[in-house]
């Protein structure tokens, strides 16, 4: 569905030193810098999945995104999108895509979200029938209803993320690119969305690309993981395969009957204790979770245990530190 071969895109980004010499300076000598946006970035996404697009500021994520949806022209390689070019086909590639920039709105600010609806109908073409059933579907699982008829100035920010994000699923496109999708959103509406996005992926089978800085966001909704850095695209596998690779760590906290003394286990590091409970640190390489149970079992009375992997953001962070971005 999706090829990307060799993309590279340089921008060249003016600079001056602060002052008002440097200023008028710069109205007849700007000197510039070369940025290195894209450097040879290939990949291959297929129909119906959901792929997390990450990396840490600056990596080329949002410019990634930008060329794939048509907005930029790389400097050079290939982009083909449901058989399309996208900065070469544009009217017909955008009927297959939607795009959600976080920070960016396709809604008009003034006016009710409704008339931004009818709007993107026309601008779309898209049939009146269509248009009303995916409305009425949208509105339902989105929970809409209560705002639909407002201006979108005086939506907060988690009710505008719904509605971009609606607004670019009237249309039935089979590819949805979402770029910081849940930024500044709260706990629910961020379940909403990501509650949502599933949906869409598993009933309509709408291949989803997802950038965000919220690892969570990437837990809980992608299986394959694109990581960029410094313009290339340095790790692309799944999330379990990462967790293998770097998760050898586990957290286990254990209650117990009253002890004045918790024993010391090889392999492991006692983070906390208390008289009725202790977390421990276990390093699985050097000993197995079920053998630092077995230890403690047999000195202490257990009432409950719990094992914890460590957060996806410390191993997100290990594979940024290996790669050095």
């Amino acid at each position: 569905m999706i090829t990307v071969e060799g993309l590279s895109k340089t921008f060249m980004v003016p600079k001056r030193t602060a002052g008002f010499k440097a200023a008028v300076k710069s109205l007849f000598y700007r000197e510039y810098t070369e940025i290195q946006a894209l450097d040879d970035v290939s990949f291959k996404i297929d129909e119906g999945e959901i792929v997390g697009y990450i990396g840490p500021n600056g990596a080329g994520k949002s410019t990634t995104i930008k060329v794939m949806s048509g907005i930029l022209v790389p400097d050079k390689g290939i982009c083909r999108i449901m058989n399309h070019t996208p900065w070469k086909e544009r009217v017909l590639h955008v009927k297959n895509i939607g795009v959600v920039f976080g920070q960016r709105s396709q809604l008009w600010w003034d006016v009710p979200v409704v008339d931004s609806f009818e709007l993107l109908k026309d601008i779309y073409n898209i049939p009146y029938d269509e248009y009303k059933k995916n409305v009425d579907m949208l509105v339902e699982t989105l929970d809409l209803s209560n705002f639909i008829n407002s201006p979108v100035r005086q939506l907060s920010l988690g009710q505008r993320m719904r509605c971009e994000i609606a607004a670019s699923l009237l249309h039935s496109p089979k590819i949805l690119f979402l770029d910081e999708p849940t930024i500044g959103l709260d706990a629910v509406s961020k379940i909403a969305v990501r509650q949502f996005i599933k949906s869409i992926n598993k009933e309509k089978k709408v291949t989803v690309i997802l950038t965000t800085h919220d690892m969570n966001d990437i837990e809980a909704l992608a299986e394959r993981i694109l990581l960029i850095g410094k313009g290339k695209i340095l790790y692309d596998g799944s999330l379990n395969k990462l967790r293998s690779r770097f998760g050898t760590n586990k957290t286990i906290t254990v209650e117990f009957m009253e002890n004045s003394t918790l024993p010391e286990i090889q392999g492991t590091k006692i983070l906390s204790w208390l008289p009725q409970r202790a977390s421990l640190y276990i390093d699985t390489q050097e000993i197995s979770v079920s053998e630092v149970i077995s230890a403690l079992a047999e000195q202490l009375e257990l009432s409950d245990v719990t094992v914890e992997n460590p957060p996806i953001e410390e191993i997100i962070v290990q594979l940024y530190k290996e790669y050095e971005i």
